[in-house]
């Protein structure tokens, strides 16, 4: 049996691809990806039209895209995160009709339960053998975790493996395996494994940073969850980074041993592995290579599906395990809603990836801000767009105070008894305001460019074109 189609064009041929279906992809070589380049180029010589993409993030590597939109190749975007140029195109209107933004748990929710129908799953597969055994460890563009590609393969009409490494049969480890693999395609190269990693997925050396991680892990202490078996989860950015160093220091000054470290891991989490201080990595995203090194000869190293990861539509996920999770943001308003879709100007630069969905499962919920952006205040009288709600929201941590949500008193309680810089969340937008001015407000036209799911598949906001903003 052999399932390898003789190119590219031969596999979508045989997938019975049309204008007006859905393809999607996986997002694990990030900003490294050929693949959605690759397969939307052939498309498009082949003359179908009307596509609506569904990849789970696209990144400035996909700049190519707005060509495609501007030809009629697609018509429609379905994803979790989206910067770059594309990003900025949509912002200005170029595609006739809104994105969809999902979360993390929130796409494979959609997927699972039909609302998100796909057609064809496209596979960035690091390695595949001729019946489609696909693993994320081998070859040249080894990226680790294939996490977010296995709801796609289980649930596509049709799957096609597009691989630069093809192994002996049968190829193992296995992450998605030959009874949902429909063909499979050998390619020059599926992408740039040093493109998974970026700038944000580094402790930062910033003093400032420092201060905030500090005071962030003295709440996890403060808060009576920094125990034995502590599980948690810190976001890509540099700050919620180094909030784990700095846990890692509490921890290994009281002899504390976490459960499990979760999310897109980083060489970070893996060196606390090795060193006993994690029982386990659940993995759904490597971060860098390091951790595709680990997960590859590491067995307390799992490999997870997006499902596991964070759907709220299945039979529990392990979002909802998570004792302390530590994320970033653009904006927080005084009702603790944050922002990690658009920038002040009301330009796409991100998505919400697993925040909302950490933010509603985790016991604490932490959000580590500089208190001024780019010479702007982040805490306002409402975000510019609402991705994770502010009723899922613990505590904001700044350098130059901590607000914790009116709902938890008792946390509150327990952060000033401990000596932290606790203030009201006004308090903070206040201090803000006298350093840097009051934040001109950004205007916007009637025309809706994305629309914000929560993890349950309700609309949470949109996403309008700002004023001014042409293409």
């Amino acid at each position: 049996m052999n399932k390898v189609a003789a190119s590219l064009r031969k596999a979508i041929q045989l997938s019975g691809l049309k204008d007006g279906m859905t393809i999607s992809f996986h997002h694990h070589l990030r900003n490294g990806d050929y693949v959605v380049n690759m397969v939307l180029d052939e498309i498009a010589k082949m003359g179908i039209k009307d596509i609506k993409v569904a990849a789970s993030s696209l990144f400035p590597v996909h700049e190519p895209l707005i060509h495609h939109i501007k030809d009629g190749v697609i018509t429609g975007l379905d994803v979790n995160y989206m910067s770059g140029p594309l990003a900025r195109a949509v912002s200005h209107g170029i595609l006739g009709k809104p994105v969809t933004f999902r979360s993390h748990g929130g796409r494979p929710r959609a997927i699972h339960e039909g609302s998100l129908k796909i057609d064809v799953a496209f596979i960035a597969a690091p390695c595949s053998d001729a019946m489609g055994n696909i693993n994320g460890v081998e070859g040249p563009s080894a990226c680790g975790s294939l996490g977010y590609a296995i709801p796609d393969a289980q649930c596509a009409q049709k799957v096609i493996a597009v691989t630069d490494y093809l192994a002996p049969y049968p190829n193992s480890p296995v992450s998605i395996d030959q009874t949902l693999v429909d063909w499979v395609v050998k390619v020059d190269s599926i992408g740039d494994p040093a493109g998974i990693v970026s700038g944000t997925t580094r402790v930062t050396r910033d003093p400032i940073g420092h201060i905030i991680a500090g005071y962030a892990a003295e709440v996890i202490q403060a808060s009576g969850l920094l125990k034995e078996g502590i599980s948690f989860q810190t976001g890509a950015g540099g700050a919620s980074l180094a909030t784990a160093f700095h846990l890692k220091q509490k921890m290994l000054a009281k002899g504390i041993k976490g459960s499990f470290g979760m999310g897109g891991i980083t060489g970070f989490y893996v060196n606390m592995l090795e060193e006993g201080i994690l029982e386990k990595l659940i993995d759904v995203q490597c971060f860098d290579l390091d951790a595709v090194k680990s997960i590859k000869n590491n067995t307390n190293h799992m490999e997870v599906s997006a499902s596991f990861y964070a759907n709220p539509g299945v039979k529990g996920c392990a979002v909802d395990n998570l004792d302390v999770v530590v994320l970033g943001a653009t904006e927080i308003d005084t009702q603790f809603n944050v922002n990690v879709l658009t920038d002040s100007n009301g330009i796409i630069m991100g998505g919400s990836g697993g925040h909302s969905d950490t933010a509603a499962g985790a016991k604490l919920t932490i959000i580590v801000a500089n208190l001024l952006r780019s010479r702007l205040p982040i805490v306002l009288d409402k975000v510019i767009t609402k991705v994770t709600p502010g009723n899922t929201v613990d505590v904001l941590v700044t350098e130059r105070g901590v607000a914790v949500n009116p709902r938890r008193k008792e946390l509150m309680d327990s952060l000033r008894d401990a000596k932290l810089p606790v203030m009201g969340i006004e308090e903070l937008k206040d201090v803000a305001e006298k350093i840097a001015g009051r934040p001109r407000k950004i205007s916007f036209t009637d025309q809706v460019v994305g629309i914000v799911e929560y993890r349950d598949g309700s609309v949470i906001d949109k996403v309008y074109k700002p004023t001014g903003s042409e293409i």
